[in-house]
């Protein structure tokens, strides 16, 4: 049974509709990419899944329970945490608040202090800036921010929208290595990547969105060398 099921969803904003019957299912354990075009759809299955947007149609599921109707904090506390894309952090915060704030499931409040020594070990650079604010950080700082206050949430299932987006290749590299690091410790990861290479590389499982439907799905390697995948997203 995957730990995570979305079955035939279809959802969009006001009339406007952008997911047309997508299917999916992350492995406990494995690092999936969901890698696409701008406006394929990919953030709009992100906020689906957590509850942020209500699907027209269609079903998701958690451990074989259904949650396709509950309340993004509700979902949090089952585990399922979204790290958006701009990051969203408080600016005048410090980063160890910015840290404390992830932590708001009851089932991570308890953990605060070793999952802020684990992050801090993860991310190092985010202890020499501990009571620094986060306003004042470089965005490759802001973002490795942004994964370790997702991390504070003690996550089941990391879900991660655009990673890389505007950081230099050396910060992304770093961001990419940690993502390694986290599923090795047991974190399920969904990673919505612009970066096809990079995250088909660091991946184990990959599906490509086009135009709100899934177009490919399968192991990366194989995703990787669809000659379709590499003419429109490798430049090969």
């Amino acid at each position: 049974m995957a730990l995570l099921e979305v079955r035939n969803v279809t959802s969009g904003y006001g009339e406007l509709q952008i997911l047309w019957g997508v299917d999916m299912a992350l492995e406990e354990g494995v690092l999936t990419t969901l890698v696409g075009s701008n406006g394929s759809g990919k953030t709009t299955l992100l906020r689906s899944i957590v509850g942020q947007l209500k699907p027209w149609q269609g079903q998701v599921f958690f451990k074989g329970e259904e949650i396709t109707k509950l309340p993004p904090h509700a979902k949090a506390e089952l585990g399922l945490i979204m790290v958006p894309e701009g990051r969203q952090l408080f600016t005048t915060m410090t980063v160890r608040e910015n840290l404390e704030m992830g932590a708001t499931p009851k089932h991570s409040r308890a953990q605060m202090a070793e999952n802020l020594d684990r992050v801090f070990e993860i991310f190092p650079r985010m202890k020499e800036r501990a009571d620094q604010k986060a306003g004042t950080l470089s965005g490759g700082e802001q973002q490795m921010l942004a994964v370790g206050r997702g991390i504070m949430s003690e996550p089941t299932i990391l879900m991660i929208d655009e990673l890389s987006l505007g950081l230099a290749p050396v910060l992304t590299l770093d961001l990419f290595q940690s993502l390694r690091r986290l599923k090795r410790e047991g974190i399920t990861i969904l990673l919505v990547e612009q970066n096809v290479r990079m995250a088909l590389k660091v991946a184990d499982y990959g599906y490509v969105l086009s135009e709100g439907k899934v177009d490919l799905h399968g192991l990366c390697t194989e995703v990787e060398n669809n000659e379709e995948v590499r003419r429109s997203y490798l430049g090969i």
